[in-house]
């Protein structure tokens, strides 16, 4: 499953220093409700334009995890109370023990897996929906797909990518999974009424009616900020705006992401030291997230854009 080689380097060696601010406040877990894998590290199949850790196919910051070492994060998990998974990369589907992990995953509670869905032939497919049938717990698919023609996705997500995405969506319908479509928005709000017709035609032709849609904000870190800007010195959390903020719309108040290199409070901020919290899953959720990134305040604005959260970002039909 996917292709794998032995890989040495540290993941540390290449972090960014992150923000060194008096002023960043901080978020306690309140609850570790979702544990999140970095299962694919920083290695995809693509090298989206927008990618906000700027993934790619020599991206080999973070490696892998193996199936021993999310078993010891899920062995772990068990007594601290979580209440669903989350395995991200990178491309996830690229890492051969994928089909296992999941399964593991899938024994202990729901689980989702974020995808482009290029790399999802059929016998992946059957594989997942038998693995789905035999599991007590919902087995979700996140599939990344950033415009309703190739002209617009593949812009950003390179050539042939739309239209193996969307072939990949009709065979997950097919199988009778509701794989949730997420879409980057490049277009003025203004335009969101027109562009979600679009995706609900697009999805009823691959045999996907009500498709489930889930609008994520722009993260301007990584190559999106090439891409189209970097934040603003306005764009930031401070202490301030936090006082009778809700916490709890933050992923940080009740999540975790390990990684083959340690423990982060999110995975918007794998690249940034900041983000890294400790070297173990009993550790880090004693330490509390530390809000010193401008990515941060994406979140603060829209509340948790990584989760299937309702009621956020997410629209439905």
């Amino acid at each position: 499953m996917g292709i794998q080689t032995p890989h040495t380097a540290t993941a540390s060696a290449a972090l960014a220093p992150g923000s060194r601010r008096s002023d960043a406040p901080t978020v306690a877990l309140s609850a570790l409700d979702q544990l999140w894998f970095q299962v694919a590290g920083t290695v995809c199949n693509l090298r989206c334009s927008h990618c906000f850790i700027s993934c790619g196919p020599d991206n080999h910051q973070f490696w892998f995890m193996s199936r021993e070492e999310v078993r010891e994060a899920l062995d772990t998990s068990v007594h601290l109370g979580v209440k669903e998974y989350y395995f991200t990369g990178g491309e996830p589907f690229m890492n051969r023990d994928i089909l296992g992990i999941l399964g593991d995953a899938l024994d202990l509670g729901p689980t989702t897996v974020l995808t482009n869905a290029t790399v999802l032939p059929e016998r992946t497919v059957d594989a997942l929906a038998r693995m789905a049938a035999d599991s007590s717990y919902t087995l979700e698919l996140r599939v990344s797909i950033d415009g309703v023609t190739p002209e617009m996705n593949d812009a950003i997500r390179g050539k042939g990518s739309f239209d193996r995405a969307i072939d990949a969506v009709g065979r997950l319908a097919s199988a009778g999974f509701l794989p949730i479509v997420t879409t980057m928005q490049t277009w003025p709000d203004a335009d969101t009424d027109r562009v979600l017709g679009h995706f609900r035609s697009l999805l009823a032709d691959v045999g996907y009616g009500r498709a489930r849609l889930k609008i994520l904000p722009p993260l301007r870190i990584g190559a999106e900020a090439a891409r189209d800007r970097g934040y603003t010195e306005f764009e930031r959390v401070t202490s301030e705006m936090m006082v009778d903020y809700p916490a709890d719309l933050l992923l940080c108040s009740g999540a975790r992401l390990v990684t083959t290199s340690g423990v982060w409070a999110c995975p918007i901020l794998l690249d940034y030291q900041s983000g890294r919290l400790a070297d173990t899953l009993d550790e880090a959720v004693r330490v509390p997230a530390v809000l010193a990134e401008q990515a941060c305040f994406t979140c603060w604005v829209n509340g948790a854009v990584c989760s299937n959260m309702p009621g956020f970002t997410a629209e439905s039909w």
